[in-house]
């Protein structure tokens, strides 16, 4: 298939068409309108429905509505309007019913600023809602990994009926980059005639479904919690996604960062290669589940010295690679958060400082 340059946000728009979204709830707000912008021309193009709600509280509820009826759905919103569905979050994650939600990180916290950050690392990672309950988090680092993460998301989704969060700061979201549509992925949506409330008549069947998030019995609600839990304890399992870089030498440093500011990394190290000083990189593409073991593992290589975690924050990753790490090695931050990204002449500065 040919490559077709588009911008992110439009490609995360028809990558969730050619994944079979028909469903698409939102509230303008930048830095990712041009999503809803395209799928209000696109969705009536294929008998989908685009509504624009009044604002990111009744969006929320909106595609908690459409989830629980089982249909494939998805909002987009910038970092306070995640804010603000993050009670319908917990709602759904609770209901144990499938959605995707797309955030293209702005600068905060407040309304901070419309340029690129990553500073709703906690927001994303560490529910943002009330109760327990977890978000399963992939971080692009390109335009065409949000396209692939886009039609998987909702294949997850349902896998593990909940919630599932595409988290791109805000480059991700307007830069333009050659992509292709992947058809080759099985995005055949499940079967949820035992859960959704599609209809007694839609499914011939004589049983009501319920589909709720409240649980007056203690028991009952401890169960559910219990049945959440279980799925996250998968999830760890099977679906941490990562990527190394240069990690087949003997490295002095071993860096962590994720989408945007990886590649930027990358740039640097091999920029530090051709002046013989080895450093390697790992990117997690799951933010949850978070890639432990192989930070563990990539910190305890012998010629590593210490772990840097790169960021656009303030210092939120880092305290997941800290605990990954678990004393091994000296773990280091650096990062900016004002729109900002740190060029690779400066992290290299800031590597050879340190080293």
């Amino acid at each position: 298939m040919a490559k077709v340059l588009m911008k992110g946000n439009e490609a995360i728009a028809e990558a969730a068409i050619r994944a079979g979204c028909k469903n698409y709830f939102a509230y303008p707000i930048t830095p990712q309108s041009e999503v809803a912008e395209y799928l209000a021309k696109r969705l009536p193009e294929v008998d989908g429905v685009f509504l624009q709600g009044e604002s990111e509280v009744a969006v929320g509820y909106m595609i908690f509505g459409a989830a629980g009826a089982g249909e494939r759905v998805m909002t987009t919103s910038s970092s306070p309007g995640i804010s603000l569905m993050s009670e319908a979050l917990s709602y759904i994650a609770a209901a144990q019913v499938p959605a995707v939600f797309v955030n293209i990180v702005r600068g905060g916290p407040g309304l901070g600023g419309i340029l690129p950050s990553q500073g709703d690392y906690f927001q994303a990672t560490k529910g943002g809602g009330h109760g327990d309950y977890h978000l399963l988090v992939m971080a692009p680092d390109s335009v065409q990994e949000a396209v692939e993460m886009t039609m998987k998301a909702f294949v997850l989704a349902e896998k593990y009926r909940g919630p599932v969060m595409i988290m791109g700061d805000g480059l991700i979201g307007q830069m333009m980059e050659p992509v292709e549509f992947n058809q080759d992925l099985d995005t055949t949506p499940t079967n949820k005639d035992d859960w959704a409330t599609n209809g007694m008549s839609t499914r011939k069947s004589k049983k009501r479904n319920l589909v709720k998030s409240l649980f007056l019995d203690p028991t009952e609600l401890n169960n559910n919690n219990l049945e959440l839990k279980a799925k996250y304890d998968q999830m760890k399992k099977e679906e941490v996604m990562f990527e190394l870089y240069n990690a087949e030498t003997d490295y002095q440093v071993l860096i962590t960062s994720y989408g945007t500011m990886s590649r930027v990394c990358r740039t640097s190290i091999d920029m530090l290669k051709q002046e013989g000083i080895e450093v390697a990189l790992l990117r997690p593409k799951t933010l949850f589940p978070f890639p432990e073991k192989a930070v563990h593992e990539a910190a305890g290589k012998e010629s590593c010295k210490f772990v840097i975690s790169i960021e656009m924050s303030m210092g939120q990753m880092v305290e997941d690679v800290d605990r990954c790490v678990r004393g091994q090695k000296p773990v280091e931050f650096y990062g900016e958060c004002g729109g900002d990204i740190p060029s690779p002449e400066k992290i290299i500065d800031i590597i050879k400082g340190m080293i």
